[in-house]
């Protein structure tokens, strides 16, 4: 058994890791190589103070980065052992790597790492084409692999109770100056290495649409014009609503995405009814799931499109210091 992760293992994995989803691209994740250990840990710079006060939307996306960096370990034949919150005394640290025992990896796992460089979210309309129901029970068993459920939301009925939910949350959190601010703020007109670019923000919101839309800009479509009359709606929760459940959450919404893409599917994030508590309850209480909902997915087929940018893996790691 390996004692500890090299460098140039933690810098192999981190190219895989920061393709991870993150609220408005703000990728709110630094990775270290600590006492053998690669460590996980929330960026508090990158945090979303109006829109994410409490941590949440962070902690989900260092789960899905953390995904990823077991991913990549995994597939270059040095898998990990992974702790959650392994400090107490230094909770921005969400996870712990090290070494497991080496092993070829499984073509389950070669199928997904392969999936992280095609995954990105497609906020675009998508084809009318129903998810079969083997695609459908793939992404279900995504996130019970990661102690988590997803459910699928069916029928019209189902769509609209929970359409209604969404356009509620959405009308509170517009009505902040400040939401609307930082959501602004990271909009790039111009090319960036984070937030989300305006040509890929997706087609404006009308007031017809089933489903609201963030508003990151994107383009005019023809008035009275239907974004998307019947999407599938996934809702993706966990046991509970500790930072750790979050962490959990992250990877598995990770691999349902991961999941999707190799099954051919497009997927976007809307996390409106999630970030307002009084939406969340709702939503809880709607499905009659155990447990509390952490990110709501609309998937389906689409046109391919394109990823978000990121920064350059040095920008995050955080490296021992040597000593001449």
């Amino acid at each position: 058994m390996e004692t500890g992760f090299t460098v140039e293992q933690l810098r192999t994995a981190a190219t895989d890791a920061v393709r991870a989803p993150s609220m408005h691209n703000t990728q709110p994740w630094r990775f270290r190589l600590r006492d053998g250990g690669i460590e996980v840990l929330v960026d508090a710079d990158r945090r979303l103070p109006a829109t994410d006060p409490n941590g949440w939307g962070a902690r989900i996306a260092c789960g899905a980065a953390l995904f990823n960096l077991r991913l990549a370990l995994a597939v270059a034949g040095t898998p990990a052992t992974v702790r959650l919150r392994p400090h107490p005394a230094e909770p921005d640290v969400v996870a712990r790597l090290v070494p497991d025992v080496p092993r070829h990896p499984t073509p389950a796992e070669r199928a997904l790492h392969s999936a992280i460089p095609r995954r990105y979210s497609n906020r675009a309309p998508f084809w009318p084409d129903p998810v079969p129901a083997d695609a459908r029970w793939r992404l279900a068993e995504a996130a019970r692999a990661e102690r988590c459920w997803l459910e699928l939301l069916v029928g019209v009925g189902a769509v609209n109770a929970f359409a209604e939910i969404a356009r509620g949350a959405h009308r509170v959190l517009e009505r902040s100056p400040e939401y609307r601010a930082e959501r602004q703020e990271w909009v790039r007109a111009t090319p960036a290495p984070d937030g989300v670019p305006a040509a890929s923000g997706g087609p404006r919101g009308e007031p017809q649409d089933v489903l609201p839309s963030r508003g990151f800009g994107g383009l005019d479509r023809a008035p009275g014009r239907d974004f998307e009359p019947e999407p599938l709606v996934a809702v993706l929760g966990s046991p509970g609503n500790t930072a750790v459940d979050q962490v959990v959450a992250g990877q598995a919404l990770q691999r349902v995405l991961l999941t999707a893409t190799d099954s051919g599917l497009a997927a976007s994030m809307l996390s409106q009814p999630i970030e307002v508590p009084s939406a969340r309850d709702q939503l809880r209480l709607s499905l009659g799931r155990f447990g509390t909902p952490q990110m709501v997915l609309r998937v389906g087929y689409g046109q391919p499109g394109w990823p978000t940018p990121r920064r350059v893996v040095d920008e995050v790691l955080d490296l021992p210091v040597t000593r001449s």
